[in-house]
């Protein structure tokens, strides 16, 4: 059993593992950067080392000092939240090599996920559906690249194999514009990944981005907990997320699911995981694995209640999943709202003290984050300074609760993106789920 946690993030994540530890029983380390010491969860924790300066990679993305903080507090586990070192396989292998528990997938999942060329060959062998594409990773071949185009058609998108987060991706229309498009790729995606690989993919114009959350533990028990709508987006970041997604009859949710559930087993997951989709005209086509906890996992916990990090941290231990797919009913809807320190109409970053802040309540209302009165919100890091979750019994009375949850929220001395929000759950669009990827920079954000 995981008896003592070293919680390797910061933030609202660091916070949310944090209370399920003490749920459970299990004693947390928070390791933080000299820019964090008087966070919320550094204070709430039983222990805390500070693991480096404000830079992340010198203090959260800095392995050494992760391990060590483990090895001096005597913890026996670490949990990698989200984004920094979560889906760094390197990172697993060396905790495990370590002698602890690392809380997500072995490092041979997080690596071949991690790599867009081996997770959609794996995925096709899995029966999953995928975008039509390359096949794999483009050569050096002028011809054939032009060729392999012809045969997906106009427009396509050339990709980074080791990218993520909207990084490492080049639309082109016409076929003048290709080979430049793949050398251009090919070098950020270089220098940004270390990893110069690229494919190629159909270009979907106008979809939606619809996830599946699973759950599966060493012993090949794995479950999926229905799907979520995370299409409200700019420039590839997750804006609003909403589950069940709007839209998708029960029969082929459950359908899609099962397919995760079955590709979780195929390739010996552990842990939950989140498979991404583009839905257009009814299909599904698979994009990438999240081998980690998502920052939308509350609006899925809120509509099956099931705690995905509890859940976690039980399988890391070595327990066997005590779900079975009967046992996950989806009841009414749920919808998140990020609330991001940046300014709504130019989206630059509003690091400062926060002079006010006042968090909204009632019924169906959770709010996650971990910011408080005179709390200095710091220029290093993402500008995610809580998530704002309404749930009802159905999708208008989550709405209603959002718009009144919105309508109490104050967060005074930094800009926010509070009124991109409201103006999001007034827009007729989102109110009647008439959007795709683009909906917010083409209709709501202009």
């Amino acid at each position: 059993m995981i008896e003592k946690l070293v919680i390797a993030n910061r933030g609202e994540i660091a916070l949310r593992i944090q209370r399920a530890c003490r749920e459970l029983g299990v004693r947390t380390v928070a390791v933080h950067s000299e820019a964090d010491r008087d966070a919320k969860y550094v204070k709430l924790a039983e222990e805390s080392v500070c693991i480096g300066p404000p830079q992340a990679t010198e203090s959260y993305l800095n392995t050494p000092a992760v391990i060590a903080a483990a090895e001096v507090t005597s913890a026996n586990a670490i949990h990698p939240g989200y984004g920094f070192l979560s889906e760094n396989a390197d990172f697993a292998e060396h905790v495990e090599q370590s002698g602890f528990l690392f809380v997500g997938p072995k490092a041979e999942t997080i690596r071949l996920m991690g790599d867009k060329v081996s997770a959609i060959r794996t995925m096709k062998e899995a029966g999953i559906p995928c975008v039509p594409g390359s096949d794999g990773p483009l050569g050096e071949d002028d011809e054939e690249n032009l060729k392999i185009a012809e045969q997906i058609g106009y427009p396509v998108i050339i990709k980074a194999a080791g990218g993520g987060g909207g990084k490492g991706m080049r639309i082109v229309y016409t076929e003048s514009a290709l080979l430049n498009a793949i050398l251009l790729t090919r070098a950020e995606a270089g220098a940004a990944f270390n990893n110069d690989v690229v494919y190629m993919e159909k270009f979907l114009e106008s979809p939606r981005h619809i996830e599946f959350q699973v759950l599966a533990d060493e012993y090949g028990n794995t479950i999926h907990l229905g799907d979520r709508d995370c299409s409200m987006q700019r420039r590839h970041q997750k804006i609003v997320e909403e589950a069940p997604a709007p839209g998708i009859g029960d029969d082929r949710r459950a359908e899609m699911g099962e397919k995760c559930a079955e590709a979780c087993r195929k390739i010996g997951y552990r842990s939950a995981g989140t498979f991404e989709f583009l839905y257009q005209d009814a299909e599904f086509y698979f994009i990438e694995m999240n081998t980690r906890i998502q920052v939308e996992h509350p609006v899925t916990e809120m509509v099956t209640g099931v705690d995905l990090v509890k859940q976690q941290i039980r399988i890391a231990s070595g327990e066997r999943l005590d779900l079975h797919q009967d046992d996950v009913v989806i009841r009414g809807h749920a919808i998140e709202c990020r609330i991001n320190a940046e300014d709504p109409d130019s989206f630059f970053p509003s690091p400062g003290r926060v002079e006010q802040y006042h968090q909204p309540g009632g019924p169906g209302i959770r709010v996650d984050s971990h910011i408080y009165n005179s709390y200095v919100v710091p220029p290093y890091y993402d500008s995610l300074i809580a998530k704002l979750v309404a749930y009802g019994a159905s999708r208008h009375e989550a709405m209603a609760r959002m718009r009144s949850a919105l309508s109490e929220m104050v967060v005074d001395g930094i800009k926010t993106n509070i009124p991109l929000h409201r103006k999001i759950m007034s827009d007729r669009g989102y109110i009647d789920a008439e959007f795709t990827i683009h909906y917010i920079e083409q209709s709501v954000a202009k």
